[in-house]
């Protein structure tokens, strides 16, 4: 065997042995949900290739790898997740996957947390906060950040790039908010019962008052006499919005619907739950303008 073949298969064993390898662009890089997928490529463009384990019809809560995931991870140079417990799934996954060069990514650090329920719920809330942080557009600019930085770490070659396109994105963000917030001033009323407590973060940055929750823990189902007290408050309270996910099952809000004489809203919380939200600006846009119709003054 000539000395360039020896030097070749030691290179190739080399290769292997280091895990990933960052031979030519695009960067791979592993999501959790399908914001942080959109996120991602709008701050990496044409550098990266980005697979979200989920597609936005599945709850993200009881989600369960598949083999093809733990595969994805282990060739990937960076993992990103939210984080604060709303994939409890992904701890094992990047374990077995065995990645030793891995950058996990939590968006969700130094993000100011809101508790899992509206003030004066008596539901169990997780220490960690609330976890759907991206439904308010300022966090959204935070976790679009640590995304910036974890890639200009990882490919420095094209750390300017990553910057512009994230000054970019966050201008855009700032100019959606801003449509949104003229669009709502034609619905005074904003108050809602939601199916579960995935919207604290919309409601606040949207001036939408969550007046009670169908679902208060996940994987838990309501009680008779919850769901009566409930239909009871929105009568009372002429509540006319009971907001609900494609993601879960929609037996109860529409009996809660036809019992109270509400309206049924179904809105998504992650791109791609509903046609025509595939990315997180379509999503917002479309959350709202739903909210909108349906609270509209007659």
């Amino acid at each position: 065997m000539s000395g360039r073949s020896i030097l070749f298969i030691a290179a190739l064993c080399g290769a292997v042995l280091a895990g990933p390898a960052l031979a030519s662009t695009p960067l791979t890089v592993v999501v959790t949900i399908p914001v942080l997928k959109d996120f991602v490529e709008q701050v990496g463009g044409t550098h990266v290739r980005v697979v979200s384990l989920l597609s936005g019809q599945e709850n993200e809560h009881t989600y369960s790898p598949k083999p093809s995931d733990l595969l994805a991870v282990r060739k990937a140079w960076v993992f990103v997740e939210v984080g604060m417990g709303l994939e409890a799934w992904v701890g094992p996954l990047i374990r077995n996957a065995g990645n030793a060069g891995l950058r996990v990514v939590t968006t969700s650090e130094q993000i100011p947390r809101l508790a899992d329920h509206p003030a004066g719920s008596d539901s169990h809330s997780h220490g960690d906060g609330n976890p759907h942080i991206w439904l308010d557009p300022n966090n959204a600019k935070l976790m679009v950040g640590r995304i910036t930085e974890a890639l200009a770490a990882v490919d420095p070659a094209h750390a300017g790039e990553y910057s512009a396109n994230a000054a970019r994105y966050r201008r855009e963000i700032s100019q959606l908010e801003t449509e949104l917030m003229d669009m709502l001033r034609g619905a005074p009323e904003r108050r809602i019962v939601v199916h579960h407590p995935a919207w604290p973060y919309f409601a606040r940055r949207f001036g939408f008052d969550i007046a009670g929750e169908i679902v208060t823990q996940s994987g838990a189902e309501p009680s008779a006499r919850h769901l009566q007290e409930l239909a009871r408050k929105i009568r009372s309270d002429h509540i006319r919005v009971i907001v609900s996910e494609p993601q879960l099952n929609q037996k109860l809000p529409r009996i809660l619907a036809r019992e109270s004489g509400a309206q049924l809203v179904v809105l998504t919380a992650i791109p791609g739950g509903v046609p025509g939200t595939s990315t997180y600006l379509d999503m917002l846009r479309y959350d709202v303008a739903q909210l909108v119709q349906a609270l509209r003054i007659p």
